[in-house]
């Protein structure tokens, strides 16, 4: 059971909009107020890590980018992160909750990845393997794997 991706249409970046690229999206800054294709910019969930699909020939005026933003179709794209071993079973849907909050381990960024927000659902879409390095908390069986926001 794989659960399909939502695709949208928003803008971009013309020097970005890059079939494959993938992207972070962080929200409006001030220099969007007042302008007239914020809604479209802006209708992604922040926080969220998205894949260019798809590049449409309309180019709008853009007040952050210099060349302008241009149309594109993205989807959701698939985040890396460290689970507890036992919740690793591919196709299973689960909520996040960060493991620890240890930021010297050298897999704090793994347990904490960008693209992902904390008690949101996932589905796990892959199961990429054990953790690259040991866990300061002494936690043994963490897994590698791929989420999919629900």
């Amino acid at each position: 059971m794989m659960t399909e991706s939502k695709n949208r249409v928003t803008l971009i970046g013309v020097k970005l909009a890059k079939t494959g690229d993938e992207f972070f999206y962080d929200g409006a800054i001030s220099e969007c107020e007042g302008c007239k294709v914020r809604k479209a910019c802006h209708n992604l969930v922040e926080g969220r890590k998205y894949r260019i699909i798809g590049i449409r020939p309309t180019i709008h005026t853009c007040p952050v980018f210099a060349d302008g933003a241009r149309v594109v179709e993205v989807t959701e794209a698939p985040v890396v992160a460290l689970i507890a071993g036992e919740m690793a079973i591919p196709n299973s849907r689960l909520v996040y909750e960060y493991l620890c909050n240890r930021e010297d381990c050298r897999s704090f960024d793994l347990c904490h990845p960008d693209g992902v927000n904390e008690g949101e659902k996932y589905i796990i879409t892959q199961i990429l393997g054990s953790a690259p390095d040991e866990c300061l908390r002494g936690r043994r069986n963490l897994k590698l794997v791929e989420l999919l926001p629900i």
